[in-house]
């Protein structure tokens, strides 16, 4: 549930609606939002679409998915608001967790749990302990599996795994690891015994601080605080050099602005033009591709757009790219 918000092409997703907002065509809208409401566009983040999405009410289905207030303040992992912006060495303050539409779900879930305020005049909080551990698991998990995958798929060196996996592990079989007779098999071991160390890990060093991540002191993720941080950063920094920085992955995410761009663009003007009543043709072929619960009436300009930003975050990286290519023949 925790990435359940990550728009298509990942972070690179959340760059590219922001940038539309920031420097695009979606810039006209500044001056008819409030200051809270603009920042959340151009500082588009999934952490708080994904408290939108588990949140947000539906004709007949009151609260969203209805989850208990322990779940909702165990997922937000930042808990304030996109502005005032105040960096901080606290890790609360990275970014932001939920957007103005959310404000009141925000308010409420936060009060009766009891989350300790960081400062209440700007809505902004400490975590909830189990926040912390959902963060690692997280961490955990695109750290070794995304380090996994580059290996599977030929952007790094076999090689890589075992000397870096035996750095962060060291109860590795290698007369096990050597009889397993297929790539996938043996980077699959590795991960199983990094992760079970990781978390292990992890949750020793939240016992050892809970009082601290209780009265709100604790200021950095479990993973900054282990053994094997020097490891970690091993990892993270091969699978960014081979990984994220492949000519496939790069080409895909500046694909993605143009297809994210031209959606919002598209879309955000026919949903504007029918509740100004200036509605073409065509805005009405495009408002056919928009599903009903994307097109509530609302009066307000910054829920009629985030409407179509919570459509556009809900696809995945084919289903934006094929959509664009059905309405701009590109």
């Amino acid at each position: 549930m925790h990435d359940i918000g990550n728009p298509p092409f990942g972070h690179s997703g959340e760059k590219a609606i922001g940038e539309y907002f920031k420097n695009g065509k979606g810039f006209q809208y500044k001056n008819q939002l409030t200051d809270k409401e603009y920042q959340d566009l151009i500082d588009f983040e999934g952490n708080a679409n994904g408290f939108k999405i588990v949140t947000e009410s539906q004709k007949g289905i009151e609260g969203g998915l209805r989850l208990s207030y322990a779940t909702l303040g165990a997922f937000i992992k930042y808990p304030k608001e996109s502005l005032p912006k105040k960096p901080s060495n606290h890790i609360v303050d990275k970014k932001y967790g939920f957007f103005q539409s959310e404000k009141e779900v925000f308010l409420d879930v936060v009060k009766s749990l009891g989350m300790k305020p960081k400062d209440e005049k700007t809505n902004s909080y400490y975590r909830h302990p189990l926040a912390y551990l959902v963060e690692a698991a997280d961490d955990i998990c695109y750290t070794i599996i995304d380090f996994e995958d580059g290996i599977n798929l030929g952007l790094i060196d076999e090689s890589y795994a075992l000397e870096y996996m035996t750095k962060l592990v060291q109860n590795i079989n290698r007369e096990k690891y050597y009889s397993l007779e297929h790539k996938k098999d043996r980077t699959a071991y590795l991960r199983a015994i990094a992760i079970n160390t990781l978390a292990t890990e992890a949750v020793n060093i939240f016992l050892d601080n809970e009082e601290a991540i209780l009265n709100g002191n604790f200021e950095r993720g479990l993973l900054d605080r282990c053994k094997y941080e020097a490891q970690i950063k091993d990892i993270i920094n091969i699978s960014i050099e081979k990984v994220y920085r492949s000519s496939e992955v790069v080409e895909k995410e500046i694909t993605g602005y143009k297809v994210i761009a031209d959606l919002l663009d598209v879309f955000i003007t026919a949903l504007n033009n029918k509740f100004d009543g200036t509605e073409t043709n065509y805005d009405k072929l495009i408002l056919n591709l928009l599903p009903n619960n994307y097109q509530q009436e609302r009066e307000n300009l910054y829920d009629r757009i985030m409407q179509i930003c919570s459509y556009i975050a809900g696809m995945s990286d084919g289903f934006a790219i094929r959509l664009h290519k059905k309405i701009f023949m590109s």
